[in-house]
């Protein structure tokens, strides 16, 4: 049995998913990354690693236009299945199941020390994958009385959750932001949120979908009382002048370091605090992977082990390609373990 995974990574999943799998017999990992948008730190964990099984692929574009490349893999059976491709990092199911035991894990946790019976979670959100994974738990039972979406300036999703109307941007629209992992237009997840918003209704689905091909937009604005009400969802939008902020402020008032995406959940989740109900505020990632927007927030330089200064200096290895779809068929082709 040979797996090939081909995956999309806006900076931190894909370097998780490669180093799970490096080195390991009859799979390869073939990761796309968007060119120039993933901080320093973010490359060097994927590009340094030299084992043969692994391809990392620099795309010319936004996560948006890699994001596109392995769902057109994905959706050719005959590709597909031809070559044994898998998924992995959000786009795979089994990732958000799995998330959704920190929900569980969480309430349970919070409501021990404060004797709240509910909660209410902030997730960073990028590809939505998380913060679904909240929903899934909600719907399950856990006593989340409402999920708080914070978006960065890239805030399709912000204005979803405010208006009713879903837009996503071009890649040309696309900003590259101190918080890049959550520079996404076109949430991948958002399409199984949306399932549910319209009963499980296929065809009400893809009468979405071709009013989104159409026009570029889709208008939910009839069903925006359910997604404060019954869904229970909250949005908002942090900018580089608040992930500052947020973490001078942290920094100030306990000691801790954040990360610009938390720093994003930080300030979003101020806004929706009440009385009596524990806010929670997912973390996202390690804070010295974005060492130059530490550095302009609190002017401290985050110490590296020997390891990680070692992976920072070593040789990078990665395909630089443009955003086609045969040319990632022709690589994924030559180089698939068979």
């Amino acid at each position: 049995t040979t797996l090939n995974i081909v995956g999309a990574t806006s900076g931190d999943t894909g370097s998780a998913a490669e180093h799970a799998f490096r080195g390991k017999d009859r799979i390869n990992v073939f990761m796309l990354s968007p060119q120039g948008r993933m901080s320093t730190f973010q490359r060097a964990q994927m590009y340094s690693l030299v084992d043969e099984n692994i391809h990392n692929i620099a795309v010319e574009g936004v996560f948006d236009d890699a994001q596109n490349l392995v769902k057109a893999l994905s959706n050719d059976l005959e590709f597909k299945r031809g070559h044994n491709l898998g998924a992995v990092n959000s786009i795979n199911l089994a990732r958000i199941t799995s998330q959704v035991v920190y929900y569980f894990w969480a309430w349970l946790r919070a409501t021990d020390r404060s004797g709240a019976q509910e909660v209410s979670v902030t997730v960073p959100s990028g590809n939505f994958g998380n913060i679904l994974a909240g929903y899934f738990a909600k719907s399950m039972g856990v006593p989340i009385r409402r999920l708080v979406l914070a978006a960065n300036e890239n805030n399709v999703l912000d204005e979803f959750f405010r208006t009713g109307i879903y837009r996503p941007r071009a890649a040309a629209q696309t900003l590259a932001t101190s918080s890049p992992s959550m520079d996404i237009s076109k949430a991948s997840n958002l399409e199984r949120f949306l399932f549910d918003l319209l009963g499980r209704d296929a065809e009400r689905m893809n009468s979405a979908w071709r009013e989104l091909d159409e026009t570029g937009s889709i208008d939910f604005t009839s069903e925006l009382p359910r997604l404060t009400g019954e869904f229970g969802f909250g949005s908002g939008t942090s900018t580089h002048a608040d992930r500052l902020a947020t973490i001078q402020g942290v920094y100030e008032a306990t000691g801790d370091i954040i990360d610009p995406h938390t720093a994003d959940g930080v300030k979003v989740a101020r806004d929706y605090v009440e009385d009596g109900v524990p806010m929670l505020v997912m973390e996202t990632a390690k804070p010295a992977k974005f060492q130059e927007t530490i550095t302009e927030a609190i002017g401290v330089t985050i110490p590296l082990s020997d390891e990680l200064q070692q992976m920072l200096e070593a040789p990078q290895h990665v395909v630089e390609m443009a955003a086609d779809e045969k040319a990632l068929r022709d690589y994924v082709s030559a180089n698939a373990v068979r």
